[in-house]
């Protein structure tokens, strides 16, 4: 890797972000490789076969560069780009007629299942804790569960899931709550983060 290219992989998203609207192609790309992995995975949750994912975020990135002058300059990166792969994939589920009865983004499909992660845990007794929290997770509804994967696997704040997801902030706000809500019903709320900790990460 050359000294232009590290540069760039180590600047902040806001740093690539406005050299990329000035139209640097080393930003885009530093960007690119940083979230092309993230936007993949988070388009499978959304829709089956992964190389029409590849394909949504490509165009997604695509997008961008090509109206890269146009581009807002005070946004958080990674919520713009999630949000971007979002509505990408609920588009083509219209044009393409996937579910005939979609008729806005919010009724997309939540595809994700919450696993456990053996290496990350060395107590059994953790381990089998967290092994309920995924079930219980799992239980939830598709845009609970969404926004679960985006608060806590994603690491966005409650603005940011707000922004992917559509909503205005007390919306998400509540939808949060009542995720959590239903999670504490078998878990004391300290437990609960602790093992979000475990199983999202």
């Amino acid at each position: 890797m050359n000294e232009i290219k590290l540069h760039k992989a180590k600047s902040s998203d806001t740093t690539l972000w406005n050299q990329l609207r000035l139209g640097d192609e080393e930003a885009f790309s530093s960007l690119f490789e940083r979230y092309y992995s993230t936007l993949v995975n988070y388009g499978k949750t959304l829709m089956t076969g992964e190389d029409r994912v590849k394909d949504c975020v490509q165009d997604v990135f695509v997008n961008i560069w090509t109206y890269r002058y146009k581009l807002n300059e005070a946004i958080v990166v990674k919520a713009y780009l999630l949000s971007s792969v979002r509505k990408r994939i609920a588009r083509l589920h219209r044009r393409e007629h996937i579910f005939s009865n979609i008729k806005s983004i919010d009724s997309l499909e939540f595809l994700f299942d919450f696993s456990i992660e053996d290496r990350l845990i060395a107590d059994e007794t953790t381990a089998k804790k967290v092994e309920q929290l995924n079930k219980s997770i799992n239980q939830l509804s598709d845009r609970q569960k969404e926004a679960i994967y985006l608060r806590y696997h994603q690491g966005l704040s409650v603005e940011q899931v707000a922004e992917v997801l559509n909503l205005n902030y007390q919306s998400t706000k509540n939808l949060l709550h009542r995720a959590i809500l239903q999670l504490r019903k078998d878990f004391p709320i300290s437990v609960l983060f602790l093992l979000l900790n475990f199983s999202l990460n």
